[in-house]
């Protein structure tokens, strides 16, 4: 049978035998302080199930990076697309990544009506860009360079350049000045690293750096590398396609050997839990809290399932 020890954050299930009155597994599950959805995403589903009973509403594009919640909108009705050619309904959706000002005016020339989900977090990256452009410096995205929000920060640009890694840094042309911002999810280290590259790259430059990385990242990142440090096996919950979950699980890799990112409770293997005493978990921002639990329940019951071995 199974006793449960309630208590905060983290907590203890122990599996009694049968023919002993002791314990023969305590599994430690310990969730990271900072996980799953943020207000952005939250919001931006709330506006989407919102408009259940008005005209049908199209999505341009997946609202978040989680299948989940898609499957929840599309049984809603709310169709989703990603050519603004495609959309056939009376109001359209922006997501919580953005638009670029140039897709957003596409829309409104159809005479759609302009729902905006954009997270405020973005609309701040946005503001920063054309503050940057505006100041006469060139644009630098830290950033992936086909990510949805990526695209929305520079379709509206004439020049600019993406990088992602050292070595794209080190192939920038020389000018005199450069303006960076990134993409809301990266990991604020590598930001940091990348621009630090780029002014010992280019001394004789003006390099302005303008953080964008959201707060809700930053916590996340922090709290996902304190969980690494205390787990034997950390578990990533979010969709395969977000970009802050799976950057959660490059992190957790470099402070644990075992890091498995699933999008759900079903991907879980047996496996992963031989030999662990302690598991930690973290999720992405487009994470449902549902989700986390489920992950969280069926943990304890594949713990459950393995006895200790007699070594």
């Amino acid at each position: 049978m199974f006793e449960h020890f309630a208590t905060n954050p983290v907590d203890y299930f122990v599996m009694q035998s049968e023919h002993e009155n002791r314990p023969t597994r305590v599994l430690q599950i310990i969730r990271a302080a900072h996980l799953g959805m943020c207000f952005g995403v939250r919001d931006a589903i709330a506006l989407a199930r919102g408009q259940e009973g008005a005209p049908p509403l199209t999505i341009l594009g997946d609202l978040v990076h989680n299948e989940t919640v898609l499957a929840d909108l599309r049984a809603r009705g709310i169709r989703i697309e990603n050519r603004v050619e495609d959309v056939t309904t009376p109001a359209v959706m922006i997501t919580a990544h953005g638009a670029s000002d140039k897709t957003k005016q596409a829309l409104k020339e159809r005479g759609l009506h302009v729902l905006e989900a954009t997270c405020p977090l973005v609309h701040h990256a946005h503001r920063a860009v054309k503050t940057l452009v505006r100041e006469n410096f060139h644009p630098i995205i830290i950033g992936q360079r086909d990510h949805v929000e990526v695209r929305g920060l520079t379709q509206d640009l004439t020049e600019f350049d993406v990088i992602l890694s050292e070595e794209d840094a080190l192939q920038l042309a020389e000018r005199p000045r450069f303006g960076v911002a990134a993409q809301t999810t990266q990991p604020i280290d590598r930001v940091r690293h990348l621009v630090g590259v780029m002014r010992r790259r280019f001394p004789r430059s003006e390099i302005r750096f303008l953080d964008t990385v959201c707060q809700p990242t930053k916590q996340r990142q922090a709290a996902a590398i304190e969980v690494a440090q205390r787990a034997d096996v950390v578990i990533v919950i979010g969709g395969a396609h977000s970009n802050n979950t799976r950057e959660l699980a490059a992190t957790c890799r470099r402070f644990c050997p075992r890091v498995h990112h699933v999008a759900d409770a079903r991907d879980l293997r047996a496996e992963w839990l031989v030999g662990v005493e302690t598991v930690g978990l973290t999720a992405g921002t487009s994470t449902p809290d549902n989700v986390i639990d489920d992950v969280e329940l069926r943990l304890r019951i594949l713990a459950g399932e393995m006895p200790i071995s007699s070594q």
